[in-house]
């Protein structure tokens, strides 16, 4: 009988709860942001899944910082990811622009949703695998959800931006919706938030803070430029990330490859203490 008892569930202070909070609020940004994108709001929309992409690296930040981990909040962190960068911002450009070629607008539209969950699924998967290369914790594989989710409305943010309508031409934003997708599910590495240096030096303090209150105040005069200039630059960044991620898998493959290859005969037993770090094994003079 007592094998049988459901186990009581401790009590949790609220602070452990934060990251799942963050992580509900981005759901919920995503969300509204399609209810929005079926009244025509489009920029209101736009702005929760900015707002969204916000929450959604609160969650991580907080999770990683308050040392809270688990697998609840990982499965609830996909499911949201999934529904505000997955089906919100296809939703809205095909209601935007893609609606112009019903049946093929709703295709792409279909292939974004479609490529997000693969990639999400993935990510997931890499996560369980225990030995990863070091230079690996500094990319992500493909493109993230939120940043596939900022380059697909790209061309809104220039039409609120420029005050111009060809953006909306749905030739363009098929193309766009392609690329983005397939960069997704790629193999190509991209930079991660790792990247930036968490240290911050004391000649660059002052810097860092200039540059800061610059940001926030051209969100706030000019929020659709500040954004589109955002969206430029991690474009810029995504063909340097390639870049020196294939120099680093390089260099990784280099290493192994010399440490798989010692320079005294082809011993096995030499060849694993080699990889492993140790000395390599005495024999026996016969």
């Amino acid at each position: 009988m007592a094998a049988r008892r459901r186990r009581r569930l401790r009590a949790q202070p609220l602070i452990h709860l934060v990251p799942n909070i963050f992580t509900v609020m981005s759901l919920c940004a995503g969300l509204t942001a399609i209810r929005y994108g079926l009244d025509q709001r489009f920029e209101l929309a736009l702005m929760l899944i900015v707002v969204a992409g916000v929450f959604d690296g609160l969650d991580g930040r907080s999770a990683r910082l308050l040392k809270i981990t688990s697998k609840l909040g990982a499965q609830l962190d996909s499911l949201a990811d999934f529904l505000s960068f997955g089906v919100a911002p296809a939703l809205l450009v095909y209601l935007w622009s893609l609606n112009q070629v019903k049946g093929v607008g709703w295709a792409l539209a279909l292939l974004f949703a479609t490529c997000c969950a693969l990639r999400l699924a993935r990510f997931n998967t890499e996560l369980e695998e225990p030995s990863q290369p070091s230079w690996r914790s500094r990319f992500f594989t493909g493109l993230p959800a939120p940043s596939a989710a900022g380059c697909l409305i790209i061309p809104m943010l220039a039409t609120f931006a420029l005050g111009q309508t060809w953006p909306q031409s749905w030739y363009l934003n098929a193309l766009v919706t392609v690329v983005v997708a397939l960069l997704m599910v790629s193999r190509v590495p991209t930079f991660s938030i790792k990247m930036i240096v968490v240290r911050v030096k004391p000649e660059w303090i002052l810097p860092t803070l200039i540059g800061v209150g610059l940001l926030v105040a051209g969100l706030t005069t000019a929020p659709w430029m500040t954004l589109l200039a955002i969206g430029i630059l991690y474009l810029i960044s995504l063909p340097i990330s390639v870049v020196v991620g294939y120099r680093l898998q390089r260099r990784h493959a280099r290493q192994d490859g010399g440490a798989a290859r010692p320079r005294l005969g082809g011993d096995p037993d030499r060849v694993v203490q080699l990889e492993s770090g140790g000395n390599p094994p005495k024999r026996d003079a016969s």
